[in-house]
């Protein structure tokens, strides 16, 4: 059995990992975001935030970790596997900050395919900035534009999650898996 690899992206703060944890609640295999576990990694070396000072650097580190997490599908017993984010997401990310970056990031994104995307665009009720999350709301509408454009020309089919309740998007998303 090949398990189907579904990805959940989009801009900062649109629900993402709270969908992956109702996701996991339902008793669904996922795959956590790894940024934040990156980003205090790097304060613990006395950078506080190595996406903004050193962004290659950062995208290099996320880029080897969604590789790893791209395999976990090899030895998953289910059907379907949920990412909070795929690898795709590195190099819009550094679209977006008009960055430069090595063509193996491209090719990561065509060499690892996954199954279905899903990105939830902006909802500024719901959104929040923190230590971590420094992104206006302003600037979160502008990443999913990048985020769309990147899964959009990788040729994958993206499906917009609706608003709603973390358990009416993911009854969203396993509904459209029927199709």
């Amino acid at each position: 059995m090949k398990t189907k690899r579904i990805v959940i992206s989009g801009g900062p703060g649109s629900g993402k990992t709270t969908i992956i944890e109702e996701l996991k609640s339902m008793g669904y295999d996922i795959v956590p975001e790894i940024s934040r576990q990156v980003t205090l990694e790097a304060k613990k070396q006395g950078i506080d935030q190595l996406f903004l000072t050193e962004p290659l650097l950062f995208s290099k580190k996320l880029l080897e970790g969604r590789i790893e997490q791209f395999k976990v599908a090899e030895d998953c017993q289910s059907n379907m596997l949920f990412y909070d984010r795929g690898i795709p997401d590195v190099s819009a990310y550094m679209d977006y900050m008009g960055t430069d970056y090595p063509q193996h990031f491209h090719d990561a994104c065509t060499d690892h395919s996954y199954d279905i995307v899903f990105l939830l665009p902006p909802w500024e009720s719901i959104y929040i900035q923190d230590n971590e999350r420094y992104e206006s709301y302003e600037q979160a509408k502008l990443i999913y534009e990048f985020l769309y454009r990147k899964y959009a020309n990788l040729g994958y089919n993206i499906y917009n999650v609706p608003e709603g309740t973390s358990r009416e998007r993911a009854n969203y998303i396993l509904d459209t898996l029927k199709i």
